[in-house]
């Protein structure tokens, strides 16, 4: 008795066990078929704007004044006084500083007594001159008395000879007389030049600026020794004018084709955050700088700044507008991104009607929307495309128009990850 009840309560346990999972198979195939009647893609939709359209390329660069003028030393020295510091205004010609000049007044002092003795040793060698040249007179007088004589036969032809070799050597004398005077005056000429040299060697020891701007930068300090050699060592560096700067802006190869002169500008600086600043495109630079296999080109913006704020150095966030246009047909380049999943596409798309031309001063290429037609199902549209801002594009269609809602993207009900696998029943 015991046996078999014990055997009816193991079947009866089986039993509800078998139909507890068997409900829950069902249940479970139940949950996937609901659950997969919604698996249909829901699409993001966006509409079809018209307004303006701004093209721009964004880079980055540094403010620098227009013209940075350094100044330097010319001649070797100690620094004997400085007479401006850091900001101070300056005026052309304007002494900042000096060199001690105690070498240099020494060697003027050489120079000039150099002069003066060439100049004295020319006045011996006029001297000579004349000397010479009154040899010559009376040798020539002497050599006609001998030819009178001659000629009437009073002497003989050997002293009408020595008279003759007398005034040769007398010339002789003359021209070597006017070759020394010579030779005295161009030394002269010679001393003169390096009286002059040392006279400009002494002038330099005083540093004068070149310009009229601010001191930005000074790398001396009284007593310092200037080595002046093959390069003139840099002392001040002066910005000729702060209230007009330039932005060296470093703007990458596949956009500097979009760039020209005289496109207008705006940047901004961390300095003063939210300001804006307004400038136009002054030259463009045809030298490439390489980095790691990155080629840039240097575009100079300019950057009135006559409130003086802007300081050499700032690093600008600088946004060139390339192109313009008021009022355009522009999508998000979302929608020009987006492709349906396999399966959702319109298998029998309408044919697309002619598209006009994109115009010719920016943009170009062709794209395709998609949009949601009256099934449900996706339906594409080629469309010409225009400017670009970075997140808007200007499209150029005759099947849309402003407020066509186009698909941007999947909602979450529509792009799902697949559902978990339900539980081992066995």
């Amino acid at each position: 008795m015991y046996y078999n009840s014990a055997m009816k309560t193991s079947t009866r346990i089986a039993l509800t066990a078998l139909a507890l999972a068997t409900l829950g198979g069902a249940g479970y195939s139940g949950w996937r078929f609901f659950n997969n009647v919604g698996d249909a893609p829901k699409y993001k939709l966006a509409k079809i704007e018209k307004g303006p359209l701004t093209a721009v390329v964004a880079a980055t660069g540094t403010l620098n004044p227009v013209v940075s003028v350094q100044v330097g030393s010319q001649v070797s020295g100690q620094i004997k006084e400085i007479l401006v510091d850091f900001n101070s205004p300056v005026k052309a010609g304007q002494t900042i500083a000096r060199l001690d000049p105690e070498t240099f007044q020494h060697r003027v002092r050489q120079a000039e007594a150099d002069l003066d003795a060439s100049r004295a040793s020319l006045g011996v060698q006029h001297a000579e001159r004349l000397r010479a040249r009154a040899n010559l007179a009376d040798a020539q007088r002497d050599l006609h008395r001998k030819q009178s004589l001659l000629e009437k036969n009073f002497i003989a032809g050997a002293e009408r000879d020595k008279a003759q070799t007398a005034f040769d050597l007398a010339k002789a004398a003359v021209q070597v007389a006017d070759s020394q005077v010579q030779s005295s005056e161009a030394q002269i000429k010679q001393r003169q030049a390096q009286l002059a040299q040392a006279r400009i060697d002494l002038d330099r020891t005083v540093i004068k600026s070149p310009v009229d701007g601010s001191v930005v930068k000074r790398s001396i300090e009284p007593g310092q020794t200037v080595a002046a050699s093959l390069q003139s060592p840099e002392l001040f560096v002066i910005a000729k004018d702060l209230s007009d700067m330039q932005v060296d802006t470093s703007i990458d190869e596949a956009d500097v084709g979009r760039i020209r002169v005289g496109q207008k500008a705006g940047f901004s600086v961390d300095a003063f955050a939210g300001r804006q600043f307004s400038g136009e495109v002054r030259q463009i630079r045809k030298a490439a700088t390489v980095v790691s296999n990155v080629v840039t080109y240097t575009v100079i913006v300019s950057a009135p700044n006559p409130s003086l704020n802007l300081l050499p150095g700032m690093t600008a966030n600088v946004r060139i507008v390339t192109a313009q246009a008021e009022s355009v047909l522009k999508t998000p380049n979302a929608a020009l991104r987006f492709r349906p999943p396999n399966g959702a596409e319109d298998k029998n798309p309408a044919p697309s009607r002619s598209v006009p031309p994109a115009p010719t001063f920016q943009g170009g290429g062709s794209g395709r929307v998609w949009v949601v037609d009256s099934t449900g199902k996706p339906q594409t549209i080629a469309v010409k495309l225009g400017l670009s801002d970075g997140s808007m594009t200007e499209i150029h269609s005759e099947e849309l128009t402003e407020g066509r809602e186009v698909i941007v993207g999947l909602t979450a009900a529509g792009n799902k990850p697949p559902s978990m696998p339900g539980p081992r029943l066995f």
